[in-house]
């Protein structure tokens, strides 16, 4: 079946499409219908099965004799370990840790923080919570205290999970300090804490609230999988909101468990055995549902890998673990190959490893600028596909799906919707917008299994946050066009679309047009604040390892090509050159917090920055340019 094919028989028949998805989960009570509707635009689906995502993620390998499989490869270069576990070990490992879980009194419907790197016993942490039906909740290893704090209050969990420490490049972050602190901060107190001791700092454990991850487990009964009602949470996932307390988002069991299969082969074109490799992290929306989650439930072959695009040891290292391991699909942010490309812009590592195995490369978590997937697809010679989703969706909005058939790729677009997301571009009254014109991004309710039916102990949030601009639809906080063919293009998010002088202009497309200059390796356009016309857009240029051309040469140029494609209407003047720009750890760029410095009003340290001492480096070169005053 083509596409197209697929799509009209998804619309066609929405409720029997995912019923027909849903045989390929083990139930332990199949569900009688697809969607429920739970009132005023609420929704859940298979609500009345019951099922649990450990035995599918996990047992049901192992019972169908493939328990020697490898389940899962950790790769670290930061601290020189590689280790495999197949699936029987896994089961054995998991059901250990539920059982010790148990035992001290989790039961199903509590709630456990996990607070980890990215190490194996991560993954184990959340597949035990699921095998007993507890709801797990990761926050991002590292994370300040008072963030993590606000996630205690907000979660009340029974048990915190935590690592003694996370290992960077050339550094150890204590996680234990941040830990205590956290729980000093936060007014609820969870009941015990399991520490996972690390050779490269131990920690200090506090008697009679800590306890030793292995010590723990000693003489313990394992834990069998507790099947769980289809809308019972898998877990929340607290995605920081735009202001005040971050928003947890929801996943619920069964529809998770469906969509996730159907997306592995259908979207990322694995089959069961592959070896499927998310760079990414589980604090993130991308670890949870492809690292943990997806591959397992399908029976592929995971990889965990505690590295960095480059400096562990250098920007080789993607390359060898694909050929090591034998990587069939890869996905990773376009930061990281953009990291890797300024690095190494002529892909001279790319040759000295066998890429033979690898199918094809998926691109997500921004927006994937048209040079970083040229040069991705010129030098790997391998299908590099940009697609779309958040960490509320759970999984892909807009992708070209491998593994129904291969889409002609548009540069810019993540190409076309998936099953169960009827996407239309609104203008601010709701009305549709013609092909090719600029808009909010909506998705037609209800929205399909695996994504989020609410936030945690917030519905009217929920509401105000997704369902209210557009009644009947989620606003999905992403603006974009769609042209004559179907295929979308994500231009900004809906506040990075900038106002000169009463034309509506999309950040994105100018980034474009400044990534697409030969010395450029990265950029970032903001829209600041001008008395004259509202606001002015300007750039920030990070140069290509080696560059050495005078930067007013450099600046000159892209004002001139940004004037070429997109027209003086943009008024695009003024640019400068950086080291670097700031972003979160997953590699989103922090545009809101540049316009707040530009302009001058009041900002906060946002929770997720890499590395807080970029700012001041943006504030020097916004000063030289006059503003940040």
């Amino acid at each position: 079946m083509t596409y197209s094919e697929v799509y009209a028989q998804w619309k066609a028949d929405p409720e029997g499409f995912w019923m027909e998805a849903a045989r390929a989960i083990d139930w332990d009570r199949p569900p009688t219908k697809a969607l429920s509707t739970v009132g005023d635009g609420l929704y859940e689906w298979f609500a009345d099965a019951r099922v649990n995502t450990c035995y599918n993620a996990v047992d049901r390998h192992v019972a169908a004799g493939r328990g020697e499989q490898t389940a899962i490869i950790y790769d670290s270069p930061i601290t020189q370990t590689k280790r495999q576990i197949s699936f029987l070990e896994l089961r054995n490992r998991v059901a250990s840790l539920a059982g010790a879980l148990r035992a001290k009194g989790v039961e199903k419907g509590d709630r456990v923080i996990i607070y980890m790197p990215m190490i194996p016993e991560a993954l184990e942490a959340m597949l035990a919570c699921g095998r007993i039906g507890a709801v797990h909740s990761v926050v991002f290893g590292g994370f300040a205290a008072n963030e993590l704090a606000v996630r205690i209050d907000d979660a009340t969990p029974k048990a915190i999970i935590a690592a003694s420490c996370g290992v960077e490049p050339g550094r150890i972050v204590p996680y234990k300090p941040l830990l205590d602190g956290a729980i000093e901060q936060a007014t609820h107190k969870p009941e015990f804490c399991v520490i996972f001791q690390r050779e490269q700092q131990v920690a200090k454990l506090i008697e009679g609230r800590d306890v030793n991850w292995h010590g723990f487990q000693y003489g313990v009964e394992p834990a069998d999988c507790v099947p769980v009602e289809g809308n019972h949470p898998s877990y929340i996932l607290y995605t920081s909101g735009t202001t005040g307390q971050p928003k947890g988002v929801i996943r619920h069991t069964a529809g998770q468990l469906v969509a996730l299969h159907w997306s592995m082969k259908n979207i990322y074109n694995v089959d069961p055995g592959d070896v499927f490799w998310a760079a990414s992290d589980v604090g993130w929306v991308v670890g949870h549902s492809y690292i943990a989650y997806a591959p397992l439930i399908h029976g592929n072959t995971t990889v965990v890998f505690e590295g960095k695009p480059v400096g562990t040891p250098d920007a080789g290292t993607f390359w060898r673990v694909m050929s090591e391991h034998k990587v069939k699909s890869f996905f990773t942010a376009p930061t990281a190959f953009r990291a890797v490309k300024r690095e190494d812009p002529t892909g001279a590592h790319i040759p000295k490893y066998d890429l033979s195995n690898l199918g094809q490369v998926y691109l997500a978590g921004e927006r994937a600028d048209p040079d970083t997937i040229t040069w991705a697809q010129d030098k790997l010679r391998v299908p590099v596909i940009d697609h779309w989703w958040q960490t509320e969706t759970g999984w892909a909005i807009a992708a070209n799906p491998l593994g129904i058939e291969e889409l002609p790729t548009k540069l810019g677009s993540p190409a076309v919707p998936m099953p169960g997301y009827e996407v239309h571009i609104l203008d601010p009254e709701g009305k549709p917008m013609k092909p090719g014109e600029l808009g909010a991004i909506a998705v037609k309710l209800p929205l399909p299994p695996g994504t989020l039916p609410t936030l945690w102990n917030a519905e009217d949030r929920f509401r105000k946050s997704y369902l209210a601009s557009f009644p009947g639809y989620y606003e999905t906080g992403d603006a974009g066009l769609m042209d004559d063919d179907g295929y979308l293009y994500i231009m900004a998010r809906t506040d990075d679309v900038i106002n000169v002088a009463g034309h509506r202009l999309s950040t994105g497309a100018m980034e474009e047009v400044l990534s697409g200059h030969p010395d450029v390796a990265e950029c970032a356009v903001i829209g600041v604040a001008d008395p004259l016309k509202g606001q002015l857009p300007l750039g920030f240029l990070c140069l290509n390892a080696g560059c050495d051309r005078p930067h007013t040469d450099i600046v000159a140029e892209v004002v001139q090509q940004v004037r070429a494609h997109i027209g003086p209407v943009a008024a695009f003047k003024l640019a400068c050159v950086v080291e670097r720009l700031p972003k979160t750890r997953s590699g989103k760029i922090l545009r809101a917090t540049m316009v707040a410095i530009a302009d001058g009003t009041d900002w906060k340290m946002p929770a997720t920055i890499d590395d807080p001492q970029v700012l001041e480096e943006i504030k020097t070169a916004l000063q030289a340019l006059g503003f940040a005053k």
